[in-house]
């Protein structure tokens, strides 16, 4: 019986289907459209908290200005 050629075929598959796994893993979150552009300042997240209603203006002047004297 002849299982060598077959042995080593199938081992050079899984090593070219490890490789691209490892690609997409590493790659692809990378290079989705926005996402190095989606990283909010902490002023961008009160504003976001102050236009959905979880603060008050008295508390969004608040932390906006211990925002700015950092």
């Amino acid at each position: 019986m002849h299982y060598t050629n077959y042995y080593w075929g199938m081992s050079f598959i899984w090593w070219i289907a490890w490789v691209i796994m490892l690609i997409w893993i590493f790659a692809v979150p990378y290079n989705i459209p926005g996402q190095r552009n989606a990283k909010s300042t902490p002023l961008d997240l009160l504003q976001k908290r102050y236009a959905a209603g979880q603060i008050d203006l008295t508390e969004y002047n608040e932390k906006k200005e211990i925002l700015e004297q950092r």
